[in-house]
């Protein structure tokens, strides 16, 4: 797989607070609430969590003092005399109050859009190219027919939308989680964005794998010991997952009128990763009306957001959306939508021989002992009562159905023909008439 060190290039550490590219006025206002907020007075710690390097933290202090916002603290007993100390003057208190009605946000300073678009082509996920071999890999345990890696293989590498459809419990969720694991590489996530003077949260730690950050050393006060623009964050490429949960409005921006703060869309946290939209057909609104929401963005490669003003921006949509349904294509979109889904991957049942191969995995890391005439009964009399129609899940099922019986009885672990008529009930409902 792809090396978690790869030669993605990192956005550069800051060597001026004018390479920032923010509004002094905006970070002054970031600097002085984030003091007011979190009770902080020395350089190291206010550059710790403003996520600017130490110089640059001490060129926006010296700014804010000449404003008479900022003052030296007198030194007091029992204070470290190696670094010096700052606190808020009454008019930096009363700014830092008016800044936070404003807005509440205070912490690291944003990267601006354009910035962040200029890092997004340096680590854009259609940068990715993935071998059959790394992706077989990534898939694990999972009995995968070649035809369907012919398939999966140029949809992954090309960083496209993929529509996985197919009869339930064959392992499109587990595909889509060894696509992702596939990928391998590290990209650089901003802590939040700036635009139009509105500063939105992106970094999330339920999203955000982080690896590592880039902190200055304390004990050089003029000098950057940064490798990379400390607003970002160097995470594993993100996956966001999401069900039958998903509204249409999760995919806006969200902003919170208390606080008034902005949180960015699940789609942008999934930036340079992957976007699954799993259960398609069991959402609240149409599978239709979802699909036409990513219209725009899977072609372009952009998104339209708009800010609480109304005021909408254009922001990069550089996004792995992976689709996956029950049901056919045909029954829940119109040709035009199926169109703009640039790969259909179809994930059938196995064949009897991959199901027995299945089965025979599951029953050694359980350590249940394989016992010949129960495969056989299972195979020549359950399931013709199916039509042969084999599933991914149902070795899983059926082993564990087992297990918990043999647990509750006191008995060694083991299958037989009795077990796997016990388990097959709970497998399938039978459909019987109900007299009233």
């Amino acid at each position: 797989m792809n090396s978690p060190t790869s030669q993605i290039q990192p956005p550069q550490t800051l060597r001026s607070l004018g390479a920032t590219g923010l509004n002094t006025v905006l970070m002054r206002d970031i600097l002085i609430k984030t003091i007011y907020r979190m009770s902080l007075s020395r350089i190291t710690d206010i550059a710790r969590q403003i996520c600017l390097p130490i110089p640059q933290t001490i060129e926006l202090v010296d700014l804010v003092r000449a404003e008479r916002l900022l003052e030296a603290r007198s030194t007091k007993a029992g204070d470290d005399g190696t670094e010096a100390a700052f606190e808020l003057t009454e008019a930096g208190k009363a700014r830092a109050m008016y800044a936070l009605s404003q807005s509440e946000y205070y912490g690291p300073m944003p990267v601006p859009l354009d910035s962040y678009r200029e890092q997004l082509q340096r680590q854009s996920i259609r940068n990715i190219k993935i071998t059959r071999r790394e992706l077989k890999i990534a898939m694990g345990d999972l009995i995968l027919p070649p035809t369907l890696m012919d398939d999966l293989g140029p949809a992954v590498s090309s960083g496209r939308s993929i529509l996985m459809y197919g009869p339930p419990g064959n392992g499109k969720s587990s595909i889509s989680n060894g696509i992702r694991a596939a990928m391998g590489d590290c990209i650089y996530v901003p802590r939040a964005i700036e635009t139009a003077g509105q500063v939105i949260s992106v970094y999330d730690p339920i999203v955000h794998k982080l690896v590592k950050t880039s902190d200055d050393n304390p004990s050089l006060l003029r000098q950057s010991g940064n490798r990379f623009d400390n607003r970002y964050v160097y995470c594993e490429r993100p996956t966001v997952i999401t069900g039958g949960e998903l509204t249409l409005s999760m995919l806006d921006l969200n902003y919170n009128p208390t606080t008034r703060t902005y949180q960015a869309p699940l789609q942008f946290k999934a930036m340079g990763g992957v976007f699954i939209i799993d259960d398609l057909g069991r959402q609240e609104e149409p599978p239709q009306a979802i699909i036409n929401r990513w219209i725009v963005p899977m072609e372009m490669n952009y998104d339209i957001l708009a800010l609480a003003s109304g005021e909408k921006f254009i922001v990069p949509f550089d996004t792995l959306v992976i689709f996956s349904t029950n049901f056919h294509p045909n029954e829940i979109f119109d040709q035009a939508a199926l169109r703009r889904i640039f790969y259909k991957v179809k994930i059938d049942g196995p064949s009897q021989a991959d199901f027995l191969k299945i089965f025979a995995m599951v029953a050694k890391k359980r350590r249940v002992p394989l016992d010949e005439d129960a495969i056989i009964y299972m195979i020549q009399k359950k399931y013709p009562t199916i039509n042969n129609v084999y599933a991914n899940y149902q070795p899983v099922f059926l082993i564990d159905q087992m297990i918990n019986i043999c647990d509750f009885e006191g008995k060694p672990r083991h299958m037989s023909p009795e077990l796997i008529d016990r388990a097959w009930k709970n497998m399938f409902v039978q459909v019987e008439e109900i007299t009233r």
